[in-house]
């Protein structure tokens, strides 16, 4: 089959890429840089989706069978800084996508990347949230994904676009750069290697339920073959933790004793105390279920940055 994924130079559109190829599909990623580590036996194209013209072109001469929208602005924080950037890429880089479908007349499957953000603050009784919670974000990305989900949507009703749509929640995985989860793994190994004092964190409450990129890719593979087209989907963790347990897990996989010490500078104007959502209706459309335990994920990622942080600069 033939697979297109947009921001195939990112962190997930990257494992995504080896995964479908490793499934036998043939590849074609793009994205606004070549990737470092490209998987062999797969193509990519420098392509921005802002960029409607040679998307248009590069749709007419692939015509993929299947396609991963994956290219966003996707901080948050950037997004405050950013805001019309963001909505440009997130929202006109998605009717680009889907105005080059109609223009090159395929109607491949198109799972889209929405995200959890849309749903903003959610109150204790609604947690896990559900797929049919409003949608309150807090930020522009958050803006910008509704806007993405939505136009998925809209492209299903009017034009028979079969278009699936997946609330992605927090996911990270070795490999990972500027997440929560790495940026505290990295700070510990700086620790390790006597380059930092203490670890500085943020908001040590927020709670998060965060996924391992490879649970995610297999979510998003299987949301391709049985996801119900116009549907929308939650693809979360199982376990919600702190930012603090998260501290108290590092400490203990890394074997590091570590002060704490809050920076206002990393704490975001506003945001969700808790994210988690409930899978229920994704686990009966496709038997999908988490397998990769966060702890495991954890020492991964510190290994990682031990590795990468060894390297000669």
């Amino acid at each position: 089959m033939k697979i297109l994924i947009t921001g195939a130079a990112g962190f997930v559109g990257g494992v995504l890429t080896r995964y479908c190829h490793q499934a036998g599909h043939e590849v074609v990623g793009i994205g606004l840089n070549q990737p470092a580590d490209l998987c062999p036996g797969t193509s990519f194209e420098i392509c921005d989706v802002r960029d409607a013209a040679k998307l248009d072109e590069l749709l007419g001469r692939f015509r993929p069978e299947r396609v991963f929208h994956l290219a966003a602005q996707s901080y948050p924080t950037v997004s405050l800084e950013q805001p019309v950037a963001t909505m440009d890429a997130n929202a006109n880089g998605t009717i680009n996508l889907f105005e080059g479908l109609r223009k090159a007349q395929i109607r491949p499957t198109v799972v889209v990347a929405c995200s959890s953000a849309e749903y903003g603050p959610v109150a204790a009784e609604n947690l896990p949230v559900r797929e049919d919670h409003p949608l309150r974000p807090l930020h522009p990305y958050g803006v910008s994904k509704v806007a993405q989900d939505l136009l998925a949507y809209q492209y299903f009703v009017n034009y028979g676009l079969p278009a699936i749509r997946i609330r992605i929640f927090n996911t990270t995985g070795a490999g990972k750069i500027g997440d929560v989860c790495s940026d505290l793994s990295r700070r510990v190994v700086e620790i390790e290697r006597g380059e930092r004092a203490s670890l500085t964190v943020g908001n040590l409450t927020a709670r998060r339920a965060i996924l391992d990129v490879q649970d995610l890719v297999r979510a998003l593979d299987l949301a391709s073959i049985h996801g119900t087209p116009g549907e929308v989907y939650n693809v979360s963790a199982y376990r919600i933790y702190s930012v603090q347990e998260l501290v108290d897990a590092l400490r203990q996989k890394s074997g590091v004793d570590f002060t704490v010490q809050q920076d206002p500078a990393l704490m975001r104007p506003s945001d969700e105390p808790v994210i988690a959502g409930n899978t229920e209706k994704f686990q009966a459309a496709t038997g999908w279920r988490q397998e990769v335990d966060l702890m495991n994920t954890i020492e991964e990622m510190l290994a990682w940055w031990r590795r990468h942080l060894a390297r000669p600069s």
